[in-house]
């Protein structure tokens, strides 16, 4: 039994413990969850650490070190653990990404040693759903997105990932890593779009689902049919399939400065409820 404040790198036996702290934030914990239940917390598995701090001999709060260097239900004394730690471990990282206020403290805290970030976007409003939209009727052409239409959707993934991060997904494996990930998304029935011509005019994924919420990511609209209101009426289809096939509670965030998303979102019937942070490297 740990009796004092301490962090530690968690281990397999870990996995109840920190599943409760997870589901505890089944919204905003989204992604770090569906990868632990799916993965438990074997390093190689779950593609990173998850580390944990204790206070008084009880998990608390824990940070994802992986790819992404995501705090979860972090304390302000827990944040200054988990810095502590990154800071000797050097970054590994692409990125900081999570709730705004953990991640703009652990920033603060690396800034000094792991500076300077390629971009910081400090303010992403998370948005929730639990009704279908009342007001947009959904796209009826707006479907799944079969097996053997890889290559379709390719190119409209590796669009939308260049136009959000800034850099092509492609970049460093020649995009094995990319395109494992989507073909993962399409095999199990979460990426959707609507195709017309054998081209992509609007896609998104749920990127993470656990029984409690799910969250949309990816979402695109091709440059030549902006405007037209496909995105809302896009987003109106995921978020019912969503609610009927995959968790109560649709989650996405998005980045403050992009208010016609913003707004398109609140048009299909998402509310603001929180805020991310990421800090791209």
């Amino acid at each position: 039994m740990l009796t004092e404040n301490t962090t530690r790198v968690l281990e397999p036996a870990d996995l109840g413990a920190a599943l409760a702290v997870l589901e505890s934030a089944p919204v905003e914990n989204a992604f770090v969850t569906a990868r632990v239940q799916v993965a438990g917390l074997d390093p190689w598995r779950l593609g990173g650490e998850m580390w944990g701090w204790y206070t008084e001999g009880r998990l608390r709060s824990l940070c994802y070190s992986g790819a992404n260097l995501v705090p979860i239900c972090a304390t302000p004394q827990a944040v200054r653990a988990f810095a502590d730690r990154a800071r000797r471990i050097g970054r590994r990282c692409s990125s900081i990404v999570g709730p705004a206020e953990a991640t703009g403290e652990l920033w603060r805290l690396l800034e000094p040693s792991w500076g300077p970030a390629r971009d910081v976007r400090a303010h992403q409003p998370l948005m929730v759903a639990e009704e279908p939209s009342a007001t947009v009727a959904p796209d009826p052409l707006v479907r799944r997105v079969r097996k053997d239409e890889m290559e379709v959707i390719m190119p409209a993934c590796v669009a939308m990932f260049t136009e959000e991060v800034g850099i092509s997904p492609l970049a460093n494996d020649g995009g094995l890593l990319y395109q494992a990930r989507v073909a993962e998304l399409v095999g199990s029935g979460r990426s959707f779009a609507r195709i017309e011509d054998g081209k992509v005019v609007f896609k998104a994924e749920i990127g993470a689902a656990t029984r409690q919420a799910c969250q949309i990511q990816g979402v695109w609209v091709a440059p030549e049919h902006r405007g037209k209101g496909l995105s809302e009426t896009g987003m109106a289809a995921v978020l019912r399939y969503a609610l009927a096939d995959v968790a109560p509670v649709v989650s996405l965030y998005v980045n403050d400065y992009n208010t016609p998303a913003r707004a398109a979102y609140r048009r299909v019937g998402f509310r603001e409820t929180g805020a991310f942070m990421s800090v791209l490297f």
